[in-house]
């Protein structure tokens, strides 16, 4: 047994990669689902959507790899984090469709709340601030709106869970119910200092705590998969969200490292070594890691739209096919034009949080064209990263300065990734290994499967492929991070 197959469901699609004993790629396969919007700034996922997707490409990976169940020693899962299911225990169906993390429906609470003067001891027990972003709403609203659900939760006959939670469930035949210390970390109802659900959050929320999972270590035993999936019952071993999966797959294992992922969205995270670090600019601070017990903070800063800006390009304006024309078309751009878009098509996440917001482009002329539109676009992206580093700074000082690793699909441009450098006055390194969120997965599961050294030895394999530096001078790169500023602040005011 000599293999890892990692499960990586993400906001459009679900992946499945299989790793060797040495953790490189051997085979990949991915599927796309369906995104619901039921009403403006609702987003929805069907469960079965993400179950399917997850067992035909799980299936399609140990097919296209040539190899057998009897050679995976491992299973890793990394999913798309604050998603919110709950689901029958006796007959495994949902009670409605999956809440996905971008979904704004729970701001009134989140206001209620905040006017009742509860984000302070929110925010000190959880590292969280209240916003929809997060689960906690999400089951709050689930429970009051779909008929019956909060009698059946008082009476034991629900479950809640994220993403990996349900995934967990689905593959062990309902027999294990759990989740790992990072997706708990992102609930709003856990208490990140004493590694607990936190009964007074779950209280003022109306949340019964028999709902709620058993949290683990991000490498522990979670249980096997039913042996009628592969055809072996093979173990599940790791399990990260899909932020701190890729923290972990990048190696940021020493305080002050830092690493940014760019898929739908941008998550940027800090490791803060075992203090638990408060913000004074927003961002978050949650749990990067727990291995054997001990606790790896960090400081995070979310960006809800990254990778989704590329297609909207492609979806909604159709002025590309595929997300690779984005590079020439953003480099064919007239320089003297100063297109700026904000991208809050659901909001603003840190440092601004304000989920009311909606995306807005300024400075158009009547030669602004598609090129202008797509660089102004990959731009975007650069001056939120610099808004979260320039947080991270602030917050954490010196150590904020350094080399950004990234990963993600937007990170196969390079045009994006030079001026990602550029705005930021900083190198950003990109690794060998770009499916980092992955690899995470599979080393936890790895190394509690004993395939996978320890992370000292582990960060050793880490690989660069290419170092991004800064060739923007600095009364250019300032000039347009000011106009960036006040871009998000007309539109914050709009």
């Amino acid at each position: 047994m000599t293999h890892i197959l990692a499960i990586d469901q993400g906001t459009t699609s679900s992946r499945a990669i299989l790793f060797d004993a040495g953790l490189k790629v051997r085979a990949i396969a991915q599927e796309e689902f369906p995104q619901h919007y039921p009403a403006s700034g609702w987003v929805e996922h069907d469960p079965s959507d993400l179950w399917s997707s997850v067992a035909a490409t799980a299936r399609a990976v140990i097919e296209k790899a040539g190899i057998g169940a009897q050679d995976i020693a491992a299973i890793g899962i990394t999913n798309q984090r604050e998603t919110t299911l709950i689901w029958d225990r006796a007959t495994g169906e949902p009670i409605h469709r999956a809440i996905v993390w971008q979904d704004r429906r729970t701001a009134d609470i989140c206001g209620g709340l905040k006017a009742d003067g509860f984000e302070p001891m929110i925010t000190a027990r959880t590292g969280l601030l209240l916003d929809p972003y997060f689960s906690g709403t999400k089951i709050k609203w689930l429970l009051d709106h779909v008929p019956g659900a909060r009698a059946r939760a008082a009476r034991g006959e629900l479950a809640f869970g994220t993403v990996d939670t349900f995934l967990i469930w689905k593959l062990t035949g309902g027999r294990v119910h759990a989740t790992d210390a990072t997706n708990a970390a992102r609930t709003l109802i856990y208490n990140i200092a004493r590694g607990e659900w936190d009964a007074d959050i779950c209280a003022l929320l109306d949340i019964p705590m028999s709902l709620l999972p058993e949290v683990k270590d991000c490498a522990a035993d979670y249980g096997t998969g039913r042996s009628d999936l592969f055809g072996r019952a093979i173990p599940i071993l790791g399990v990260a969200g899909d932020q701190q999966a890729a923290t972990v797959g990048q190696a940021c294992f020493a305080p002050g490292m830092m690493k940014s992922t760019y898929g739908t969205g941008c998550f940027a995270l800090l490791n803060t070594g075992t203090d638990m670090v408060p913000s004074k600019n927003r961002l978050l601070t949650t749990i990067a890691y727990r291995l054997n017990g001990q606790t790896t903070y960090a400081l995070e800063g979310s960006i809800f739209i990254a990778g989704a800006v590329v297609q909207w390009l492609r979806d909604g304006l159709k002025i590309i096919r595929e997300a690779k024309e984005t590079q020439p078309l953003a480099a064919s751009a007239d320089p003297s034009q100063d297109v700026v878009l904000v991208p809050a098509f659901t909001g603003l996440g840190a440092p601004y949080w304000r989920p009311d917001c909606r995306g807005a482009v300024y400075g158009l002329t009547r030669n602004s064209g598609p090129a202008e539109l797509a660089k102004a676009a990959l731009e975007s992206v650069g001056y939120q990263t610099r808004d979260l580093l320039e947080a991270m700074r602030s917050d954490w000082g010196a150590a904020a300065d350094g080399i950004l690793r990234v990963d993600g699909g937007m990170t196969a441009s390079d045009w994006a990734m030079q001026f990602l450098s550029d705005i930021l006055g900083a190198p950003v390194d990109r690794p060998v290994v770009t499916e980092t969120t992955a690899l995470g997965a599979a080393y936890l599961a790895g190394l509690q499967a004993g395939l996978c050294p320890a992370p000292d030895e582990f960060q050793k394999s880490w690989a660069l492929e290419r170092r991004f530096t800064p060739a923007m001078d600095d009364r250019t790169r300032n000039a347009k991070y000011a106009r960036w500023g006040r871009a998000v602040a007309a539109t914050m005011t709009v």
